[in-house]
């Protein structure tokens, strides 16, 4: 540890100006009373564009440079509060929303925000040429889907409309009452025109804009230093609209991939708080007993399972699938392998979303896996092709690798390899489906669970199995059309059975995440409602 230990005092020095690591004193020490707040984030970014990002760890720092329409809660994981927009109302059938946005909103470099800047903003990420994966989001707004996939490109066919530079108005083609939801993520922030399109075009998916000395944003922080595969430091914003009550000076962000090194980063007094869910897993129990104060358990509503590439000849036939499936015991993987507090899963939908019944896990059942193994053409595991299971680097996601790569070479006589790679090459190996199976999980935009069945439709630029299913599709097309609550919650269940009857994704856990949270981090929610703005540090 002593490598990275110099490496984050040296850091601290140059970036944060802080005094040098002093006997007695941490490097956590001096942030408290400094006012910045040390934070890992597992991975380095691949990208800082809200836009064209999908992943997590990228979307924690977009989160603090940006802010959309409204802002996340910090204390309810599915309550948002004022952001850019001050107040807004929506008609009876939750279909024309309309946003008064702050009259003295601005971007980082003094210049005003208006409605403009989010009309130009989701008409990049909807228009066809920039590729933008999350795109889909959009798809409940009126024309929006037509205009992202090409049918039109009259942009004023779309449901967003500003009479005036402080109000913005979104038609919907049916009830969007989760849309405040959706506006609270990084897909939603505004991009500003002129920094885009200093930096090249606005389709152009390799615009740097969003790099150190570019970057312009609307958020509580602004872009200070970024040092590749090291650290990111943001500092305070002072032409935010709220910076009088964001009581930080500033946060870094360190990507350190290994988590053991990451928690011993903590515990010797170099970070404030870990990547979210990334402690050990074989340090959980222990940690309990030792910091129980300081690890935070947070159940969120994510799914997280491996997908099938269904165009490979081996996971053609669900028989296969289903025999992989019925192998595993989720309920030994949650208690004996994953350690922190995980839900077995059944379908992609997860636990804890309002009037929706998640899908029970099934029970292990390698007879009748061996059974489908052998109708399928490969009895005891016999002529079956050898495989690999695709993951990102994180100790969590090997662990759990090994124990199913053991379960199948158990049961069904089958060996898979195990493939990992650093997370940018593995989100680009995913997106272009070079893999047998992959690693996966989805955290909703919004708690419904169209913001999880959407994920498998045909159409679905996120749907890496390449499975496809008309009669799926068309029941969460209607699901999303109808006001009927009941009606909708009923056509998602019979979406859902059909997903896990076909199985192209393998559901595995429901989530638990656990983090290390200095106990002088004040103002951090729990259960995925936390929101770095309204944190301070305090002795």
């Amino acid at each position: 540890m002593t490598s990275l230990y110099s490496r984050i005092c040296i850091a601290l020095a140059m970036a944060l100006s802080l005094a040098a690591c002093s006997k007695g004193e941490t490097d956590a020490d001096i942030g408290v009373q400094d006012g910045i707040l040390l934070t890992g984030n597992g991975v380095e970014p691949r990208t800082l564009d809200p836009q064209l990002n999908t992943g997590s760890p990228d979307g924690r720092i977009i989160a603090v440079l940006s802010e959309g329409l409204v802002t996340s809660d910090p204390i309810d994981p599915y309550g948002v509060l004022p952001g850019v927009a001050q107040s807004w109302e929506h008609d009876d059938e939750y279909r024309q929303w309309t946003f008064h946005l702050r009259p003295g909103a601005m971007w980082s470099d003094g210049s005003p925000l208006t409605a403009q800047d989010f009309l130009y903003s989701f008409r990049r990420i909807l228009t066809p040429a920039l590729g933008a994966e999350l795109a889909e989001l959009f798809y409940g707004i009126k024309g929006a889907e037509d205009f992202n996939k090409g049918k039109t490109d009259d942009f004023s066919t779309v449901g967003f409309s500003s009479p005036d530079p402080q109000t913005l108005v979104i038609t919907a083609d049916a009830p969007m009452p989760h849309l405040l939801n959706m506006l609270a993520t990084y897909t939603f922030y505004p991009v500003q025109k002129a920094a885009v399109e200093a930096n090249g075009k606005m389709t152009d998916r390799n615009n740097d804009w969003f790099e150190q000395g570019s970057y312009v944003g609307n958020g509580p922080f602004i872009l200070d230093e970024w040092k590749t595969n090291q650290y990111i430091s943001v500092k305070k914003n002072p032409n935010y609209w709220d910076a009088a009550n964001v009581r930080l000076n500033g946060i870094r962000f360190f990507a350190i991939e290994n988590q053991k090194s990451e928690l011993n980063a903590y515990l010797s007094g170099q970070l404030h708080m870990t990547n979210t869910g990334s402690v050990p897993v074989e340090r959980i129990a222990s940690l309990r007993k030792s910091h129980p104060d300081e690890l935070r358990t947070d159940h969120q509503p994510n799914a997280n399972f491996y997908a099938f590439n269904t165009g490979r000849k081996a996971f053609s036939d669900k028989r296969v699938r289903k025999a992989l499936s019925l192998a595993l015991d989720r309920k030994l993987l949650t208690e004996r392998v994953l350690l922190g507090g995980e839900t077995p899963a059944g379908g992609l939908a997860p636990l804890g979303l309002p009037g929706y019944d998640a899908m029970p896990a099934p029970k292990a059942d390698p007879a009748a896996a061996r059974r489908l193994l052998a109708q399928a053409g490969y009895p005891g595991g016999k002529g079956f092709p050898k495989l690999d299971i695709l993951i990102n680097t994180l100790e969590k996601n090997r662990k759990l690798a090994e124990a199913i790569q053991a379960m199948w070479k158990k049961e069904l006589g089958i060996d898979v390899g195990i493939y990992n790679q650093e997370w940018k090459v593995f989100l680009d190996t995913r997106k272009a489906r070079d893999f047998d199976v992959t690693r996966s999980g989805w955290f909703g935009f919004y708690p419904g669970p169209g913001a999880y069945l959407t994920l498998m439709t045909t159409d679905s630029p996120n749907n890496d199995s390449g499975w496809s299913n008309p009669r799926y599709d068309a029941l969460v097309a209607e699901a999303l059309a109808t006001g009927d609550t009941t009606k909708r919650m009923n056509l998602f269940h019979q979406a859902e059975a059909i997903l896990i009857d076909e199985m192209p994704i393998l559901p595995l856990y429901y989530g638990a995440q656990n983090t290390m949270v200095d106990t002088r981090v004040k103002n951090w929610g729990s259960d995925g409602a936390g929101n770095f703005k309204f944190v301070y540090l305090e002795e």
